[in-house]
């Protein structure tokens, strides 16, 4: 029986290049996002070119009755889930008190509210198989607050928190969970977020999604715990633990604010 991985957010950037890295391996998938038609698309590309079966679910992970829907449904049509991978999520390029409020709510219950439920679902028939692979798709935001991006920030940082707390809850059960971040990605996030004008990313020659994703995937693969893609990235998410919290505020809003 091929083994079959859930992809969410899978329409496009990370989430599509992870599930073509699947396909590779000749794993079945189950690809979410909101957008069917580029969906429908990659789902096509994938089954001819690979010869597994692709499964597509339109929906808004942001509403907890879709969540439970996707489950529902992979449990009635007997889809065994062996990977899951939480990548779905967006940011917002604003002040705290300036940023629409039901788009901060919207990015709590996407960001974690679905990671959550979409893993406390699945990680248990997981455990009574003795095997799964769960990636929660965080950031290198998760190591330390972000003003002009403070809900987004924070929660990645629930993210980290919760996938390094589950993996050691999981050790010898034969799950393991995999908390991946990435930096700053050539993927469309910074269009999606407004964040193409600040520092952080203009004029800047990002990494490309694919060589992205296929890091968190090998990582994914050998169980690791938090592997954070790019020396400078690694750097910079272990000195935010040890500089004073009011430099680290400081250093981060001036990488975040407009570029001149």
């Amino acid at each position: 029986m091929k083994q079959t991985a859930l992809i969410t957010g899978a329409s496009m950037g990370l989430g599509a290049e992870f599930a073509r890295l699947f396909a590779e391996q000749h794993i079945n998938l189950v690809l979410v996002a909101r957008n069917k038609e580029k969906l429908m698309a990659l789902a096509e590309t994938l089954r001819n070119k690979h010869g597994i079966d692709v499964q597509v679910f339109a929906c808004d992970l942001s509403q907890m009755n879709e969540v439970q829907a996707l489950y529902e449904t992979c449990e009635n049509d007997h889809i065994q889930i062996d990977y899951l991978v939480n990548n779905a999520g967006f940011g917002d390029f604003a002040l705290f008190h300036e940023a629409e409020y039901a788009k901060l709510e919207q990015m709590i219950d996407l960001n974690i509210k679905a990671l959550t439920k979409l893993s406390h679902l699945l990680v248990k028939p997981m455990i009574q198989r003795s095997f799964g692979r769960i990636l929660h798709v965080a950031s290198t935001a998760a190591f330390q607050p972000g003003p002009t991006m403070a809900v987004y920030f924070a929660t990645k940082a629930y993210v980290l928190y919760l996938g390094e707390a589950m993996s050691n809850e999981l050790e010898g059960t034969g799950v393991s969970v995999t908390t991946f971040c990435p930096g700053a990605t050539e993927t469309g996030f910074q269009q999606a977020a407004d964040l193409h004008e600040s520092k952080l990313v203009k004029n800047k020659k990002l990494p490309g999604a694919a060589e992205v994703a296929e890091y968190g995937f090998k990582a994914m693969m050998k169980g690791e715990l938090t592997p954070i893609h790019g020396t400078m990235n690694y750097i910079n998410a272990m000195a935010s633990r040890f500089l004073p919290r009011k430099w680290v505020l400081k250093i981060v809003r001036m990488l975040q604010d407009k570029a001149s």
